[in-house]
């Protein structure tokens, strides 16, 4: 898979996760400049209808040993510095662990691996869903099916 087929991927598992919610999810918007002063391309640009809020996505997939592993630090650092939120969703089995470790104790880098038609989440899928619930205030998302505890059930 190319990184535009995962970042494609990405994009239509949010649309159809969280269009019903008023999510608007669109591919390569520029927004200002990357670190390094040029114009950035982000991914995956999702905007709530509901609060107008946003979310950047850049997406990282590497099946293979490659050159991304270099790639990381930069665009967790890019990440950072956009003027809005955002984070890295990644896959694929082709990242050293060292790189692997970085981005899972990231807090601005999600795993996220849909299948193809997905619309609900999984264990695959978990990671970039609660970013996006979190900063939506979606937390029917966190909270999943599980009932409220009501004080009289403490006692």
């Amino acid at each position: 898979m190319s990184g535009a087929e995962y970042a494609n991927l990405v994009a239509l598992y949010l649309a159809n996760r969280f269009g019903s919610r008023g999510l608007k999810v669109y591919r390569e918007v520029r927004i200002g400049k990357t670190i390094i002063g040029k114009d950035r391309c982000v991914d995956i640009f999702c905007v709530s209808d509901d609060s107008q809020k946003a979310f950047a996505i850049e997406c990282k997939f590497q099946d293979s040993q490659g050159t991304v592993d270099e790639k990381i630090p930069y665009a967790l650092e890019d990440v950072r510095s956009l003027p809005m939120a955002g984070c890295v969703a990644y896959a694929g089995s082709g990242f050293s662990s060292g790189v692997v470790h970085m981005l899972a104790a990231s807090p601005i880098a999600a795993y996220c691996l849909p299948a193809p038609g997905q619309s609900t989440t999984t264990a695959e899928t978990r990671e970039l869903d609660h970013m996006l619930a979190v900063h939506f205030g979606w937390w029917d998302v966190l909270v999943d099916k599980r009932l409220p505890i009501a004080s009289e059930r403490l006692i």
